[in-house]
């Protein structure tokens, strides 16, 4: 079954094109958080929220200014403005009190047939108590990147990425009998739930795949898990980090990039 997208994908505009742009501006006129991205980066940069009419008027202000040009003279206009707003998602579950959300892998093996690996892989949590109001990026972005700006990062960095071993039982033991959840849940409907939004995506892109002789990508999906247990994708990383900064990070990593291999 295909799915729709407002059924794993938080609302989003690309900036980048003007009617979606209008459409964002003519909507953000409450009191509503949104996250704004750059459409190809990575480790966070260049991520802000918007959280009020007053930020989303200076964003819309900025993207008509000339200056935005001049602050990037060596890339064209329309790349100046190549990101993405999302609608940001204010009650996710949380682990101990942190914000989470969970790093798998799609493996585009090849194209002549078409060969997918799906791969388990970590997940990553913030070093401090969430708060949807807090102005600290640390709070909002869970990738290590980002943790290593918060001062606990140093002595927490290994508490902040869990193996899905850990999160399974800690799911068991938290969750399972009071939101009536299966045994097993992220090993069950969880994976499940991201296999079949991986496929989706990549029957999205199919037709641009079969154009590539040798295309072979190993490809980050991150997702999120809100409080009544829905699972959303926030974005697919091509050249996803491959850090082993910690220890969970040391056993997991190489042993997915010897598989993809």
């Amino acid at each position: 079954r295909l799915l729709k997208m407002e059924e794993f994908f938080p609302e989003s505009f690309r900036l980048d094109l003007k009617d979606e742009r209008n459409a964002f501006f003519e909507l953000c006129k409450e009191e509503q958080i949104w996250i704004c991205k750059p459409s190809c980066s990575n480790q966070g940069r260049g991520i802000f929220l918007l959280k009020n009419p007053a930020a989303v008027n200076t964003l819309q202000a900025k993207l008509h200014s000339p200056e935005e040009y001049l602050l990037n003279k060596r890339v064209p206009y329309q790349a100046a403005q190549a990101r993405i707003v999302q609608r940001y998602i204010q009650q996710p579950l949380l682990l101990e009190g942190k914000k989470f959300d969970v790093r798998s892998y799609l493996l585009v093996a090849c194209t002549a047939p078409y060969v997918l690996f799906f791969a388990q892989g970590y997940v990553r949590l913030t070093c401090v108590n969430y708060d949807a109001a807090s102005d600290d990026l640390t709070v909002h972005l869970t990738n290590q990147y980002m943790q290593k700006k918060n001062s606990l990062y140093s002595q927490l960095k290994d508490e902040t990425v869990w193996r899905m071993e850990h999160f399974n039982s800690y799911v068991n033991e938290k969750f399972r009998k009071t939101s009536g959840l299966p045994k097993d849940w992220v090993f069950t409907v969880f994976t499940k739930r991201m296999q079949q939004i991986m496929l989706q995506c990549f029957l999205a892109a199919k037709h641009k795949l079969d154009r590539k002789l040798g295309y072979f990508d190993l490809i980050g999906c991150d997702f999120l898990i809100d409080e009544n247990f829905k699972v959303w994708l926030l974005e697919m990383n091509a050249n996803p980090a491959l850090h082993t900064n910690c220890e969970v990070l040391r056993d997991i990593i190489p042993t997915v990039v010897y598989e993809s291999l």
